[in-house]
């Protein structure tokens, strides 16, 4: 069941991010940012159990940002991740955003949600706030990709 997050599922949120964030394949989430950004997120909730979650951020009129997207192991390859993505992208469209973005070490996914690979210095310098704190800053490694909601990607989230 895939749904909008709620307080209640902040701890398991943050447990699942920071075990992936522990083998360095995505960046940490502290619980006061969770909490914080809550509204943000989706989740996936599978036998009572949250097996994974998505957030989209809006960061100005005309770009949101995909991010904390995370599932856990056992449950990778059955499409968890990518009705997560497109849950996010639903709601951009419907929050009217142009464009959204995703910063990331698993570029092949998100390709397949419609996303298309940018340089890192065509995104607007405002999306580096969040950067310029991170341990890993500047070479983190991570790979910009964007996705623009007004173009028809055959393959993107029903309106």
């Amino acid at each position: 069941m895939l749904r909008k997050a709620t307080i209640a599922d902040v701890e398991k949120i943050y447990k699942l991010i920071n075990d992936f964030a522990a083998k360095n394949v995505m960046l940490p989430r502290s619980l006061s940012e969770l909490y914080e950004n809550i509204r943000d997120f989706f989740v996936f909730i599978e036998n009572d159990t949250l097996i994974g979650c998505a957030a989209l951020h809006i960061f100005w009129k005309d770009l949101a940002e995909i991010k904390s997207v995370a599932v856990m192991e056992s449950q990778q390859r059955k499409g968890v991740g990518k009705k997560l993505a497109m849950a996010c992208i639903r709601e951009a469209k419907k929050l009217q955003i142009a464009k959204m973005f995703v910063l990331t070490y698993v570029p092949e996914f998100f390709e397949k949600c419609g996303f298309h690979k940018v340089e890192k210095e065509s995104l607007p310098h405002k999306i580096w706030s969040e950067c310029v704190k991170c341990h890993k800053f500047p070479d983190c490694g991570e790979i910009p990709l964007i996705y623009e909601l007004n173009k028809n990607h055959g393959h993107g989230a029903p309106a």
